[in-house]
């Protein structure tokens, strides 16, 4: 009798969870990971009659905050639970899941609603009670709580740094370097120099792209240093976002800022007040004349579905003004945008002509055997089978249709129906993936009934 019972137990498939906030000791032989993982391991041998068994994956998160859930082991953690592979999560203590009470919370529906319990090695309770829940409350709190005091008091002691003028945290910026002392910047001068030139360049003709195409083709090289570790950080070339940064950076005129207050600093400056204030006028000028606001109004049907294949990057649309005021509308890939024309081979795809292109595939589908095959295989490719009746139906809603309607309207037909749109520059040539679901929706609502007026 004893024996069936045991063979009818069923078994518990533990996860174990170990996380650490920052990445010091983890390079050694045995750190505090390896210590948790070895201390739920030997919890769950001590359930061994109950079924218990921990699962061979590890879920290790080293070097990520508790106060959030944007975590990669956990990620992986949560998709197998809910795919039923875990029954239940083992951690060393409760704050090594979370110490976000709210964020906790969350969780806990995740694992309730996927029948999976939770257990903490040095906290006994059973969330399956109310008392253990109510324990689980009250630990949570007290991590919440110790969570938010350190916050506190790290964030007054980088306050009274700040208005003393000290460099507080991050890496070194092009044009100085730390002090082995800590707590300040001393000017690299050649560095420095290479400053002053990369503002004198933008000052002289302000454009970010041509800014970082003269920076890229001179071969310099972004703010690199041998960090606290030993190894190499930064460098790599230049691209709009990182010259942004570099341009805006108040550092570069010997002050720092600390919640939009600015404070004197104790590096000395290496850019000119009077020409940090005119790159600053010039960038906020291009800014608003070159912003999305203007962009947006000649409209972009296929924004978010066109891809450059060669550097997988979306194609965003763009504009430019010719002679005469009229608007020429073009596609151009995000790489060139952030690094130059020359680092890919796209270049741009004039806006009129591939939407046209787009618009013309999709009302040949019917008319073209070859087509309505190539949409029908891409279907049943992602296991939604659709019948030709179906498609036909699709089509037969949209032709009439397109022309009626609104811009944004369009746009959002194009997205139900394809997935995505691949220009190749170097093969010459344009593919479409449909998005069978899209299609499937569109076929049946042409074939839902009117209602009755």
């Amino acid at each position: 009798m004893k024996a069936n019972k045991a063979e009818k137990k069923k078994a518990i498939r533990c996860a174990i969870y170990t996380r650490k906030s920052t990445e010091e000791g983890l390079d050694q032989d045995f750190n505090t990971l390896d210590a948790q993982r070895e201390a739920a391991e030997a919890f769950i041998k001590s359930q061994a009659s109950e079924g218990w068994t921990a699962l061979p994956q590890y879920y290790d998160d080293g070097g990520f905050s508790g106060g959030n859930i944007e975590r990669p082991a956990l990620k992986r953690l949560l998709a197998d639970v809910e795919a039923g592979k875990v029954d239940c999560i083992v951690v060393y203590k409760v704050d090594r899941l979370s110490r976000s009470l709210l964020d906790f919370t969350r969780l806990m529906e995740v694992l309730d609603r996927n029948e999976c319990s939770f257990v903490s090695v040095t906290q006994q309770f059973n969330t399956t009670h109310s008392m253990g829940r109510l324990t689980l409350n009250i630990l949570l709190s007290f991590a919440q709580f110790e969570r938010e005091i350190i916050a506190e008091r790290t964030k007054d002691k980088m306050s009274a740094a700040r208005r003393k003028g000290k460099h507080v945290g991050g890496g070194p910026v092009l044009g100085y370097d730390l002090d082995p002392k800590g707590g300040r910047l001393l000017v690299n001068e050649p560095e420095a120099e290479m400053v002053r030139e990369i503002f004198a360049l933008y000052t002289e003709h302000p454009a970010m792209l041509a800014t970082v195409t003269e920076l890229n083709e001179r071969g310099w090289q972004r703010k690199h240093w041998i960090n606290r570790k030993g190894t190499e950080s930064g460098g790599g070339t230049w691209d709009k976002g990182n010259l942004h940064r570099l341009l805006t950076n108040i550092i570069y005129t010997g002050r720092i800022k600390y919640e939009n207050v600015v404070y004197p600093g104790e590096q000395a400056a290496i850019v000119d007040l009077a020409v940090w204030e005119k790159t600053q006028a010039l960038l906020h000028r291009n800014a608003k004349e070159g912003g999305a606001r203007v962009r947006e109004s000649h409209g972009a049907l296929l924004r978010g579905l066109l891809y450059c294949p060669h550097c997988n990057h979306a194609m965003t649309h763009s504009w430019t003004k010719k002679p005469g005021g009229r608007c020429y509308r073009y596609y151009v890939c995000v790489q060139a945008i952030k690094k130059g024309y020359a680092s890919c081979p796209s270049g741009s795809l004039p806006a009129g002509e591939i939407e046209a292109f787009v618009i013309e595939r999709i009302r040949a589908i019917g008319r073209d055997p070859a087509l309505t095959g190539e949409v029908l295989r891409q279907s049943r490719s992602k296991e939604l089978q659709i019948a030709p009746e179906e498609l036909r139906a699709a089509l037969a809603q949209f032709d009439p249709a397109w022309d009626n309607l609104v811009c944004r309207e369009q746009e959002r037909l194009l997205n139900l129906l394809i997935e995505r749109i691949a220009y190749d520059a170097q093969a010459g040539s344009i593919s479409l993936t449909f998005r069978p679901s899209g299609i499937k929706i569109l076929g049946e609502e042409t074939n839902q009934p009117c209602a009755a007026a």
